[in-house]
């Protein structure tokens, strides 16, 4: 599939491994940075969704989505991401994405507004439960804009190319490539939100790590099951 991600803020909290740990599936391991794990959450608007043999059709190839993240690998390798959940303003792509790539889909009413320099996202879940889970954050993108370098927090957290499914006691691997985020330093000027809780992960009190991506062009690969690991 072809696809452009804009707008895109990420939030990140320091956790400790143990909390996230026995939410992962089985085969998948926790990737840490300095020995702390993170959970991000990330707003953004997507467009031009669509299989490389198709045009776009604006009604459901753009909408906004919220996911709620940590960082795993596969057996030392193959870092990637492993999502707890990803609310999407489209009905038809929650129903293709819960059935086609296993990913824990909602449904949900959202918006994104700029206001000069600021970014304001708004998100609420309709279906299904657990609700309610709002997310409401605006923040301020600041500073230079430059791709995360290899070995930094930064590419450590945005610099993914690898998710990770679980559905009927199997693992699945997919791929995204892009080119390196256009990366900006940015400052919360509010947050409100309860996705983080309807994961059963309680936020710290800490303020979070903020960054802020103008968007990229990404190409994305099937889901393939990793034929060597089942839940046992």
């Amino acid at each position: 599939m072809f696809q452009r991600w804009s707008k895109l803020s990420f939030l990140h909290w320091r956790f400790p491994p143990e909390a996230i740990r026995p939410l992962l599936p089985p085969g998948l391991e926790l990737d840490t940075f300095d020995g702390e794990a993170y959970i991000g959450l990330v707003p953004f608007t997507m467009s031009g969704v669509r299989p490389v043999w198709s045009p776009p059709f604006p009604p459901i190839s753009n909408f906004h989505e919220t996911n709620v993240r940590t960082y795993v690998h596969y057996r030392g390798r193959d870092p990637g991401v492993w999502f707890f959940s990803l609310d999407a303003a489209s009905a038809p792509a929650v129903h293709i994405a819960r059935t086609i790539w296993k990913l824990p889909y909602y449904f949900a009413r959202m918006r994104i507004e700029t206001f000069g320099d600021e970014v304001d996202y708004r998100s609420e879940r309709l279906w299904p439960a657990p609700v309610p889970a709002v997310c409401s954050l605006r923040t301020r993108p600041s500073g230079i804009i430059v791709p995360a370098a290899l070995g930094t927090l930064e590419h450590f957290l945005a610099e993914r190319y690898i998710l990770y499914a679980y559905a009927r006691s199997r693992l699945y691997r997919g791929r995204v490539h892009h080119t390196p985020y256009p990366l900006q330093n940015a400052e919360l000027l509010s947050l409100d939100e309860t996705l983080l809780a309807a994961a059963h992960l309680a936020r710290p009190d800490a303020d979070p790590l903020v960054h802020y991506a103008d968007g990229v062009d990404v190409r994305v690969f099937p889901l393939r099951p990793i034929t060597d690991e089942r839940a046992r």
